[in-house]
């Protein structure tokens, strides 16, 4: 059958890694500004003060995207670009800018997909507790309708938050990422509700406000976990490694967590007997705020791993062989995970799915003849695709694919060591060369993925 006449070809970006002028045009701080002045803390003491000039080289980007093919953008807002304090006072050049950038996106015929969350919470708002104050849920709810109402006319696609695994387990649970701090499982867990409340509350607002009928989902993440044979064992195993829970050490990374509350309306019950003890105070009507309905499901997805049923049906992880094919930012390549992990989480959720993230890090270099080869790349998502295109054959409802990323960009703690890139940008000028899995990636645009 292969992918949907309708099927949405996009690529993705988020603000802080592209947009630059941190400094500029009336932004608050954001906790990821705050966390790359701290010494060691990203390397080469990298920052997102500069990153891609995207502020300024918008429509240079907009206009790039549209000589690709490139049919839709996920973007995000930055909350402190349009809310200095979080709350209150509206910084209207801000505003003006993502304005512009929706018109100018609209005006190339590409779909704009706004994301309201992608990890830049305000510094001001961190002061005052961040997640762990339950009035953040009213803080994001009065920012998701600041967003509703200046754009809902324009933009009909949102997601509320992009992979709150990322940002509460690398935030606060190992401080990988900004703020940089170390809880407890009781206060991760708090704040992964209040994270939860939030997009509910953000659901609300955005219908409320965008004054017409919107389309509204979440971007949580995943490794997805696929079986080492289509026997209905291997299969059943996959499935139950892939819903459950983790160990305390890493329970934040993991997908029922954080799906089954929208989706299903209640938590997992292997989540709620393994911390009992340490669980926030849920009251009916959070999970209500919760489950707030959707109209589709993004699902980040990069790599996964191999599971098959043991002798007694018990779940056991497939090692992987000696010199197992790997990126440039050491994640395995299992073009497997973009077949299961969508076709485990239909199965589940039946809910329309993105795959809202995926791409490969690679050691791209400019070369003599000025421009940018780069075979693995292509390779890779050719691979992915693939198996994408298994899964809607399966039955799954894809919508659509999202490559990350448009650019290289600012690649959190690791600054810009990783280029994921279609179009490599040399930070030394800001110049954007299209890479050749761009131009690659066009011709799947227009073959609907026949090329593949």
């Amino acid at each position: 059958m292969g992918f949907r006449k309708d099927f949405v070809w996009g690529a993705a970006t988020s603000a802080y890694q592209i947009e630059g002028a941190a400094d500029e045009g009336g932004k608050g701080e954001s906790i990821w500004d705050a966390f790359c002045k701290e010494p060691g803390r990203v390397r080469d003491g990298d920052s997102g003060i500069t990153a891609c000039d995207h502020l300024h080289r918008m429509r240079q980007d907009v206009q790039l995207m549209k000589e690709l093919g490139i049919r839709a953008y996920r973007f995000s807002v930055s909350w402190p670009r349009l809310l200095p304090e979080g709350t209150g006072r509206v910084n209207e050049a801000g505003a003006a800018f993502y304005s512009e950038l929706i018109d100018c996106l609209l005006d190339a015929g590409i779909e704009p997909y706004l994301t309201l969350y992608h990890w830049d919470l305000p510094l001001a708002l961190a002061r005052r507790g961040g997640w762990m104050n339950s009035d953040i849920v009213r803080w994001f709810g009065e920012y998701a309708g600041l967003v509703g109402e200046r754009f809902g006319s324009r933009v009909s696609r949102f997601f509320t938050i992009n992979e709150p695994q990322c940002f509460i387990g690398l935030g606060y649970q190992s401080g990988v990422h900004a703020p940089g701090e170390r809880h407890s499982v009781r206060d991760t867990l708090l704040m992964a509700h209040h994270v939860l409340m939030a997009h509910g509350r953000a659901v609300q607002m955005l219908r409320e406000k965008a004054g017409r009928d919107i389309l509204i989902g979440l971007a949580p993440t995943c490794g997805a976990v696929y079986p080492a044979s289509e026997s209905p064992e291997d299969v059943e195993a996959a499935r139950k490694v892939f819903f459950s829970i983790p160990e305390e050490g890493r329970w934040t990374w993991n997908v029922s967590w954080w799906s089954d509350p929208v989706f299903l309306g209640h938590y997992p019950e292997e989540g709620l007997r393994r911390f009992h003890d340490v669980m926030p105070d849920v009251q009916p009507e959070d999970m209500r705020l919760i489950s707030e309905p959707l109209d589709f499901y993004g699902q980040n997805i990069y790599n996964g791993w191999c599971v098959r049923a043991g002798e007694d049906g018990t779940p056991v992880e497939v090692p992987r062989y000696p010199g197992f094919p790997r990126t440039a930012s050491d994640w395995p390549v299992t073009p497997e995970a973009l077949r299961w992990g969508p076709r485990f989480l239909w199965e589940r959720y039946h809910m329309p799915l993105y795959i809202t993230e995926n791409g490969a890090a690679c050691t791209d270099v400019l070369s003599l003849d000025g421009q940018v080869h780069d075979p693995q790349r292509i390779d890779f998502v050719r691979r992915y695709l693939r198996e994408l295109r298994r899964a809607a054959d399966d039955g799954a409802d894809i919508r659509g694919y999202f490559y990350w990323s448009l650019l290289d960009n600012f690649e959190w703690h690791d600054g810009y060591s990783r280029r994921f890139g279609l179009v490599y940008v040399d930070y030394r000028d800001q110049r954007r060369i299209p890479k050749d899995s761009a131009f690659w990636y066009g011709d799947v645009i227009r073959s609907n993925g026949g090329c593949l």
